[in-house]
């Protein structure tokens, strides 16, 4: 686990110290790679080139220092991540008589890319973001993974092509601070987030999930493809439910075991939530010895949910250690945390997913999770509120919906942060489409589309904003499947994810996600959806697959997850802060926002008249970067 970082350099008289800059973005995400460094640096007639990355050390701690060369020095790889399935590759290879010099994961992806060219990329079970240089055809090919596990940004311009693993390590070296995307904004204030392939900033791209570039360094082109894996696309109607049963429960025993290898002490996350509790229960079954897992309880009793972990520890007789979280700890952290993203992010979990990770580093340098349980298996509750949308949209006129969408909103005014029935039906409500949309709708978790109308000026508009993703997996979205491809390429990538990664290696802490396996999502998709959701009853194959390990009924209790009340903190310790982003020669300098809409929305809140703690949330978390961004100032 690593950060990579590199430069191309094309105008002979523009090109300036590679070894200065590749320091300087080194520097940046020292805490991705804490254990070593690395740099490589080539010059050709035509440009420059060089590459860095930091290590965090987990597997062949003796002989896996990077950069990795081929046997003659013409082809050199830098890489982000785990490879799982490295051993099998390695002893595939080594049958046709491939030499090597190192036990690392590293190695193999280079000796992949020699013997198959882009063709390896498909083999590589595993989360990563590599970047391999070949001289023989001046050539830079850099990569992601299938889900998109490790993040991998790019900068393009004329003169320079610069990646790295997180933002900071790109604007910190470009000459000017690159301007805000209007597109990348939009998405931003609907989602709360920024999916690949965009950013907050023009000209700064996120590479996607399971694609590489192909960047010819002689002709300066750059061509974006996706990585073609061999799968089965087609449900299979002859696999009885019995025998998916079966099948699951080896894929995930199978997938627990490829991502516990480490040379490092290794544990889990356990919150006693289904995924979680699975993935620990596995990975118990498997060790000859007491593994490590660990939970964060809340002080406030609302929140915590620490008797679910303590069942399960005691159930597969774990290490356990339960960290206890209070609201001063959250608040404490909120600059760290928030700025580390480097582009406006709004998932309040981050705040206690960091803290849970900055107290699991302190015991062990790997955890499992049990992200990506409901995209792989459909846990969501969004998935019966799109159920609810095809019936309701089916027998109540489009009119008549509007009557009703407006007294909700009258109506089921929240004055607090506690998001129970009123807040849900207003939600459905203003949700509700009858274009085919209402999925995109039902995830735009801060503003809809005509709220972004009142809240944008009009040339910070972006009007199809989610056309994009729509031509990927198809404008209506109207089935389950629909829903998980939606969830994979936008919600997993652009959230779930970059949340998991930042927060965790913000402390030197490698996460590993043993539901995220192509071969297991590969075979869910391959199902019948009622497999998978069967009724209202969400995730059902998978409970059922484990089901006689726990106590009766215990996966079926529901989970809160880290909910975080920080539409109470706005009211109180952060509303100072708050109300100086509504300064009107702030706003007016700004030129971003309609100044009377956001006000209104601030205040309406701060009084506590309605509860907006998303759209305001989400607003302060953008101000809160544009703050240091824009104006140099914390």
């Amino acid at each position: 686990m690593c950060g990579i970082n590199g430069i191309i350099q094309f105008r002979r008289e523009k090109r300036t110290d590679l070894s200065k800059h590749l320091s300087k973005m080194n520097m940046e995400i020292f805490h991705r790679g804490p254990d070593e460094d690395g740099f490589f640096i080539h010059e050709t007639e035509d440009y420059q080139i060089g590459m860095a990355m930091r290590r965090l050390s987990i597997i062949d701690l003796n002989t896996g220092k990077q950069p990795i060369y081929s046997d003659d020095g013409s082809v050199c790889i830098v890489f982000n991540g785990e490879i799982y399935n490295y051993k099998v590759l390695k002893n595939n290879l080594t049958e046709q008589g491939v030499k090597f010099s190192t036990t690392s994961d590293t190695e193999v992806i280079l000796r992949l890319y020699e013997r198959y060219g882009t063709d390896a990329f498909p083999k590589l079970d595993g989360m990563f973001a590599f970047s391999i240089y070949d001289s023989n055809i001046e050539k830079l090919f850099i990569a992601r993974d299938f889900f998109g596990e490790k993040p991998l940004y790019y900068f393009h311009k004329k003169d320079n092509f610069i990646w790295a693993s997180e933002l900071k390590s790109i604007t910190k070296i470009i000459s000017e601070k690159p301007s805000i995307s209007v597109h990348g904004l939009n998405l931003y204030f609907r989602l709360t987030y920024i999916p690949a392939p965009f950013t907050i900033y023009e000209d700064i791209n996120k590479l996607e999930a399971n694609h590489y570039l192909e960047i010819d360094c002689k002709t300066h082109t750059v061509n974006d493809h996706e990585i073609v894996q061999e799968f089965k696309n087609e449900v299979d109607p002859g696999l009885s439910f019995k025998e998916a049963v079966k099948k699951t429960h080896e894929l995930v025993n199978k997938s627990v075991h490829s991502r516990s290898m480490a040379d490092v002490p290794l544990g889990t996350f356990l919150s006693g939530g289904v995924d979680s509790s699975i993935v620990s229960l596995a990975l118990a079954r498997e060790k000859s010895s007491k593994i490590d897992t660990f939970s964060v309880g809340f002080e406030k009793k609302s929140f915590d949910e620490t008797d679910k972990s303590r069942t399960v520890a005691k159930l597969i007789n774990s290490n356990h250690h339960e960290f206890v979280i209070s609201v001063k700890d959250l608040k404490q952290n909120i600059d760290n945390i928030l700025l580390n993203f480097d582009e406006p992010f709004a998932d309040s979990s981050s705040l206690p997913t960091y803290l849970v990770a900055h107290k699991t580093r302190q015991n062990v340098k790997v955890a499992l999770t049990g992200d990506g349980g409901d995209e792989v298996f459909g846990g969501y509750n969004k998935y019966y509120i799109s159920k609810l949308n095809q019936r309701y949209s089916s027998v109540v006129p489009r009119g008549m919906h509007y009557s009703f969408r407006s007294l909700s909103n009258s109506l089921f005014s929240t004055k607090d942060d506690k998001r129970g029935i009123r807040f849900k039906i207003k939600r459905l409500l203003n949700a509700i489409n009858y274009e085919g949309d209402f999925y995109y709708n039902i995830i735009s978790l801060a503003y809809q589309e005509e709220e972004m109308k009142a809240l944008l000026k009009p040339s910070m508009q972006s009007p199809g904003v989610f056309n994009y993703y729509k031509d990927s997996v198809g404008h209506k979205a109207n089935s389950l499947t629909d829903f998980r491809n939606i969830d994979k390429i936008m919600s997993l990538e652009g959230d779930m994810l970059v949340k998991v990664d930042r927060t965790s290696m913000l402390t030197s802490l490698e996460s590993r996600a043993p539901f995220l396996n192509k071969e297991l999502w590969n075979f869910t998709m391959q199902l019948p959806e009622d497999y998978l959701m069967k009724g209202w009853d969400k995730k059902y194959l998978l409970k059922e697959s484990f089901k006689h390990y726990f106590p009766k009924g215990f996966l079926d209790k529901s989970k809160k997850g880290f909910g975080v009340p920080v539409g109470d903190w706005l009211r109180n310790d952060l509303s100072a802060e708050l109300e100086s982003y509504i300064e009107k020669d702030f706003l007016n300098q700004q030129n971003i926002f309609n100044a009377q809409e956001i006000t209104s929305l601030v205040k309406n809140h701060l009084s506590g008249k309605i509860d907006n703690t998303f759209k305001i949330w989400t607003y302060y978390c953008f101000q809160k970067w544009y703050q240091r961004t824009y104006l140099h100032h914390i």
